[in-house]
């Protein structure tokens, strides 16, 4: 289901290997900045470019470790 724009919280449970109750808050949360921020959100699915972004190592899951870090 990687090609899908939305990630639900059962997905997100397998991905970061939770229980579905705690993946149901990280939706939640998620969403809400999301509000904050104006967009309009799904309840039960968040972004799942969003989500990549807020969870350290999805963003970078092709990174193959040999770019130099800018300091």
């Amino acid at each position: 289901m990687q090609n899908t724009i939305l990630i639900g919280a059962d997905e997100i449970a397998k991905l970061l290997d939770v229980s579905k109750a705690f993946a149901y808050k990280v939706v939640r949360d998620l969403n809400n900045e999301l509000k904050q921020k104006g967009y309009i959100v799904i309840a039960g699915k968040v972004s799942r470019r969003f989500f990549e972004e807020r969870f350290y190592g999805f963003a970078n899951e092709n990174n193959t470790g040999d770019e130099k870090i800018a300091e």
